[in-house]
């Protein structure tokens, strides 16, 4: 399991945890992160990550993304 931040850009990956606060984890889940959803890194702009999760592109900054455990 690693954080997010070290995913290879274009692979797929499972969501295995996601850490933080409770308001954290539901602003997480809010945008499409969940325990065993898919997620995959597109690109990384200073620091913050592109992904595709559920057939949605969202930007995450690089503290949200060590949160999620892949």
């Amino acid at each position: 399991m690693m954080p997010l931040i070290y995913a290879d850009a274009g692979e797929k990956n499972i969501i295995k945890k996601i850490g933080g606060s409770p308001e954290i984890k539901k602003h997480l889940n809010d945008l499409g992160f969940v325990v065993g959803g898919s997620v995959q890194v597109i690109g990384a702009i200073h620091g913050n990550l592109i992904v595709s999760v559920k057939d949605t592109r969202v930007a995450i900054n690089r503290e949200m993304a060590q949160r999620i455990m892949i």
